[in-house]
């Protein structure tokens, strides 16, 4: 499974969704501001013209530019580790502040079934199209997933 793929899982309305989601303060303060706005190739970057410009990001993951997606990914993540830190916890995954210590290796806290148990715990706390968004990614990333997940109902 590609990164790319975790963003067409989502569709394209809980994509735009997504990158509502999309702190500029966060985006500076991670020194990810500038990368932003030159991969999505918008002279300016605040909310308004990342929502006008998301119907173009979407349109270009088909393409599977997966430098593309990573960076996409970051700046969702970056602005988002309130959840992060939460399912890193709920999992028992040692982290500070939402970011992996150096050397571990996460992927032994990953059992069957962790990624309907986050659903679940989430569901109602968080955007659902960012709570899939980083199931999705955290098991791209450390379990190397090669199918997306979908929760049951």
């Amino acid at each position: 499974m590609r990164l790319s793929d975790v963003f067409l899982s989502l569709g394209e309305q809980d994509f735009g969704k997504l990158m509502t989601t999309v702190s500029m303060g966060r985006l500076r303060t991670y020194q990810m501001y500038e990368r932003l706005k030159a991969r999505a190739h918008l002279h300016k970057l605040n909310s308004e013209t990342l929502r006008k410009a998301t119907p173009r990001l979407w349109a270009r993951l088909p393409e599977g530019d997966e430098d593309y997606a990573k960076d996409l990914a970051q700046s969702v993540l970056v602005s988002n580790l309130d959840l992060i830190e939460a399912v890193l916890n709920l999992l028992k995954i040692p982290n500070e502040g939402g970011f992996f210590a150096k050397d571990l290796d996460p992927k032994q806290y990953l059992v069957e079934g962790w990624q309907q148990r986050v659903f679940d715990e989430f569901r109602s706390r968080f955007p659902e199209p960012v709570l899939l968004f980083y199931i999705n990614h955290l098991g791209w990333e450390v379990g190397k997933a090669e199918e997306v997940f979908k929760p049951e109902a």
